[in-house]
């Protein structure tokens, strides 16, 4: 530091004053003279010997004149509220001192707009924006438009889920609107009050008007945040935490901080860093990063701001005690694959009418043409699913409902009687609830009648529809029962599935050593249980919306649908019907004594054609009961003219509620939202599809929803005593039972085909995660066998401090390490998508800092489950598999044969460890445990024990334990999982192409010198091209 001084090498170097010239709530700390990261700082300053700190004190900054301010040679001086920064700026004029943060372009930080500008400026990637300026409140603006799921800014236009933020760059409630497709709402994030940092407001669908606002693309980090730290455009520091924007709990370690630990930046990171400390001219400097779909952009920059976290937490946190876990003394978990079927429902329904009324057909033509007045209809199919058009259809059909029911004489009026009830049963759906939601409601209306008329303005001709079928779809709505179920499988996950005594889990998550991702169906119900699922498994508070579109991602494309496999389930059907129908027939093949699941129609009842007519019966009894309950309360509607404007919207009755509500089941009302009417036109479809009587022929695809409907009323509506129900659930139990299996194939060898069809793309899926997860171990073995051959070579401290950086790595290893294999392929960008928050190794005492589990979640509907369980058991039997032994155990194919049912929360868990001890190319070192629930498979008719106490309390049937598939200690390899599956399974080069990973590497070097640039002059205006003298 000999330029410091001009003296000669025999005077004593004079000492740099550091002034501290910022508020005192800055630099103190409660009773601590410091704050912990500001007195970290200006402590390590001193102990060089070569500085003097000097402090001004809120005195001298706010009452003094500057020309009295201690004089010093590099100032450190930064705004917080109350801070005079033109005062310091008049004073960094009068004595020019090295400015550690250059005072004039803190301006910019207090306008978001100026943030994005400069940031854009200096090409640094930010979401997708757009600005709304107002020049006073609640101002209308031409160029700015709101629908129900998106706004429109100089159209540009921004679906839910989006961010609002205020211009204000010290205003810091920010909003994000969530879609109604997922339940709609908004959550409010604001700096930590408490433990809190966020709250959502279901009730809250419009956007702000008071001001100016930001409004951004909603980016899915994965519930994480990264805030980076820089100290000079060469050194940053990078933690994660958990985003405000999942549950709004803060976590916070023993002492009350909140939890953050240090994880490593890209070198497209690092670069950002460096970039927006010369964009801002801030060499101290925090800022926001957002990590989504393997990019990253900045979305705040805060300016001055230093590490606040604990080091010991992240050493007690990361440290030895079986964050990963170990099976014996050599296995470790490396990958749990979850395929869990949706939580409680209620029944789903549909309901198809044939329309002429104008109202109705102009309501279609509204919403075809939109602003397209010459557009052709023909028989293009109109789905409605937003409020508006729910509410407009709601407003026709309300005046088209008769006040009065028209009579029954003729075949006529039986007809208009029949239309009546279908379009009352329509309005009282719309009503339901007192809100819409595309989540579980939905109406197609498609023409079937034309006639040619004179276009409006007298040129030619037009078709116009006369009349149209509407279909409405409603119910499968996720139950209070349900999402309570979702919940708790979640909390079992967590404390069972992991190892680490209960706790492993959470511990593994927050150390970022936990690689998460959760897939869902599109279907409402199969989405709220995997967001229910996941507040449990992550111990997260709060509505399920947020953590909905936060954590879980749609794929309808793997977990949706039933059409591949169409043609072989009518197949299917077909051939049960007539085994049910005429048991003579009945032709016994490939079964035995040992083996009676190899026999077509397996598990049917052997009086099912017996069984049927005491079906019908029961089900006319139970009809009738509930048609005299649903009377009595239209002829009190009717006295009371409800015809008013919808109730307020409630999201608890959209997405279940966790508790009962107790005040309708005491007023004799059925549980939820369902009202009389409703349940009424649900058994009364019931019973007139499951027989026609002119025809005198059984439907038996209706068996399952007459179980369906049973089992719901039976546990959730038992107060209302409905005669004979007990009954019609045994009978319609033993059909279902044996019906329901055979859906899905009559005999063994139809099952695999169409399991294979069903889920061909998951099972493709699962392949890949398996093999991904393969790779990654075995470059983390190579890696760690590269170390120990070098760590001979090691010549010092500080080589051993920097030597994961400088590490020489075959070109076979960086391969796989950046690409994860060619052979896996995780097309699904797994492993650029999802490795994102790596725990830096130096702040984690564990054996494998490379290493983590991967947890791949996958949410859907009974089909896929059916399919990926026939597949598992029935594999072998595929001509390419000849003579391999089934993947299920002879004990476990049995058991499969007696389960009649995967109900409601039946889960199937594959996972797979490795053993470190047995070389890298055996096969034996990777194997695959798999497990089966069968669900929440207990009786509704349960008397005795705990399960029928909360039965009969809550509603909720208890989820069974899962059962091993194969025997004690005899596993599967990955190697003989793979041959098994390859013939079923979508090929990974189907998939979509993966992008390039990015690789992850070490933070910038640290050394002394690091403390030494607070001092020197950071050359700025040599990197700063866009600079300007004014800086604002």
């Amino acid at each position: 530091m000999g330029e410091v001084t001009e003296a000669g090498w025999g005077e004593e170097e004079k000492k740099i004053k550091v002034g501290v010239c910022v508020m005192e709530k800055k630099v103190k700390c409660g009773s601590e003279v410091l704050s912990a990261p500001m007195g970290q700082i200006l402590e390590r300053l001193q102990a060089f010997g070569e500085f003097e700190v000097i402090y001004f004190g809120d005195k001298v900054i706010l009452e003094d004149p500057i020309e009295s301010w201690p004089i010093c040679d590099c100032l450190i001086a930064f705004y917080s509220t109350g801070y005079p920064l033109e005062k310091a700026e008049a004073y960094a004029t009068l004595r020019k001192p090295f400015l550690v943060n250059e005072l004039v372009p803190q301006h910019l930080l207090h306008d978001r707009r100026k943030v994005y500008e400069r940031v854009e400026l200096f090409g640094i990637p930010v979401p997708r924006y757009a600005l709304v300026n107002r020049e006073f409140p609640y101002q209308e603006l031409d160029y700015f438009i709101e629908e129900e799921d998106f706004v429109e800014v100089h159209g540009s236009r921004f679906w839910k889920p989006f961010v609002e933020k205020p211009v204000d760059g010290d205003d810091h409630s920010i909003m994000i609107y969530y879609p109604s497709s997922a339940g709609g709402g908004m959550k409010e994030l604001f700096r930590k009050v408490g433990n809190r940092s966020s709250e959502f407001h279901s009730e809250v669908r419009r956007v702000r008007r008071e001001g100016s606002y930001i409004y951004e693309e909603f980016m899915p980090t994965g519930g994480t945040d990264v805030k980076v730290y820089t100290v000079g455009p060469e050194y940053a520091h990078a933690e994660a935490r958990k985003s405000p924007v999942v549950d709004g709990v803060v976590m916070r370690n023993p002492d009350g901080k909140e939890v953050r630990y240090p994880v490593l930046l890209t070198p497209n990171e690092k670069q950002m860093a460096r970039d927006v400390c010369i964009a801002f001219r801030q060499a101290v400097c925090g800022f926001d990063l957002l990590r989504c779909e393997g990019r990253s952009y900045v979305c705040d920059v805060n300016g001055w701001s230093f590490v606040k976290n604990s080091y010991k937490y992240y050493d007690d946190a990361a440290c030895g005690s079986g964050i990963i876990g170990t099976f014996g003394q050599s296995e470790e978990l490396r990958c749990v694959i979850a395929i869990i079927r949706h939580g409680d429902r209620t029944p789903k329904q549909k309901v198809k009418l044939k329309v002429t009324e104008e109202k109705l057909l102009n309501l279609m033509l509204k919403v075809q043409w939109g602003a397209d007045p010459d557009l052709s209809v023909g028989n293009k199919l109109t789905k409605l699913k937003s409020a508006v058009e729910l509410q407009d259809l709601l407003d026709a059909t309300r005046i088209l409902v008769p006040r009065t029911r028209p009579g029954r004489g003729s075949d006529s009026e039986a007809e208009d009687f029949e239309h009546a009830e279908k379009l009352r049963q329509v309005k009282a759906v719309l009503e339901e609830g007192g809100h819409f939601s595309g989540i579980y409601r939905k109406v197609q209306l498609k023409p079937l009648k034309w006639v040619r008329v004179l276009k409006s303005n007298g040129e030619g001709e037009e078709e116009r529809p006369v009349e149209a079928l509407m279909i409405l779809k409603y119910g499968g709505v996720l139950t209070h029962a349900g999402r309570k179920q979702a919940e708790e499988l979640g909390r079992y996950f967590r404390n069972n599935i992991y190892p680490g005594e209960g706790t492993g889990l959470l511990r593994l998550h927050s150390t970022y050593r936990h690689d998460l991702k959760i897939y869902s169906s599109d279907e409402g119900r199969v989405q709220m249980s995997a967001a229910g699922f996941a507040k449990g498994l992550l111990d997260l508070e709060g509505p399920l919306t947020p953590i909905l579109v936060s954590l879980v991602s749609k794929d309808s494309s793997m977990l949706d649908g039933l059409d591949n496999a169409s043609s072989e389930m009518e197949e299917a059907k077909a051939r049960l019907n007539e085994i049910v129908t005429f048991p003579a027939k009945i032709v016994h093949s490939n079964g035995s004594s040992e083996c009676p699941w190899m026999t077509d129609g397996a598990g049917l009842p052997s009086n099912a054609s017996e069984l049927l007519p005491k079906l019908v019966t029961l089900t006319k009894k139970v009809t009738e009961q509930v048609r005299l309950l649903a009377k009595n309360e239209d002829e009190e509607l009717t006295e009371t003219n409800s015809y008013d404007v919808i109730p307020p919207y409630d999201q608890a009755k959209a997405l279940g509620k966790t508790n009962i509500d107790i005040d309708r089941i005491a007023a004799g009302l059925p549980c939820g939202s369902e009202g009389f009417l409703l349940m009424y036109a649900r058994w009364k479809k019931l019973e007139r599809d499951l027989y026609n009587e002119r025809k005198e022929r059984f439907d038996i695809t209706q068996i399952p929803d007459v179980y369906d409907s049973c089992k719901y009323d039976l546990l959730h509506n038992a107060h209302l005593n409905l005669e004979g129900l007990d009954e019609l659930f045994k009978v319609s139990q033993l059909l279902a039972d044996g019906v329901i299996p055979n859906e899905y194939g009559i005999n063994p060898k139809q099952r695999l085909k169409i399991g294979s069809k069903i889920a061909r793309r998951l099972l493709g899926k699962v392949l890949i995660d398996l093999r991904n997860t393969r790779e990654e171990a075995i470059s983390v073995a190579e890696l760690k066998c590269n170390e120990d051959q070098q760590s001979t070579f090691k010549k010092s401290e500080k080589e051993d401090t920097n030597y994961q950086l400088k590490l020489p790595i075959k070109n076979d290893d960086m391969r796989r390490i950046s690409t994860a294999s060619d052979k896996s392929m995780d097309q699904d960008d797994d492993d650029d998508k999802e490795m994102k928050y790596r725990l830096d190794p130096k702040y984690a005492n564990v054996r494998t800092p490379g290493r983590h589990v991967r947890t791949r979640l996958y949410f859907t509907s009974e089909s896929h489950i059916h399919s990926l369980v026939n597949v598992l058991r029935y594999c072998n039997l595929d001509e390419s598999l000849q003579g391999e032994d089934s993947l299920v155990c002879q004990s476990a194919l049995e058991r499969l044969y007696k389960t009649k049912e995967l109900d409601y929360m039946s889960y199937i868990v594959l996972r797979m460890f490795e053993n470190t001890e047995v070389a890298l190319e055996d096969p034996k070192r990777f194997r695959i445990e798999m497990t089966l629930s069968r669900g929440a498979d207990l009786s509704p008719l349960e008397k005795n024990g705990n399960e029928a106490t909360s039965l009969h309390q809550e509603h909720t049937l208890p989820i069974m334990g899962p059962e091993r598939l194969q025997e004690v200690g005899s596993y599967p390899t990955l190697e003989k999982m793979e041959m098994m599956f390859r013939p079923f399974a979508m090929p990974a080069e189907d998939f979509p192409p993966p992008s390039i990973p990015v690789g992850f590497s070490g933070y910038f070097s640290k050394s002394a010198a690091v403390i030494e640039r607070l001092v020197n002059l950071w050359p700025f205006h040599k990197h700063d091209k866009h600079a300007s003298a004014n800086g604002k």
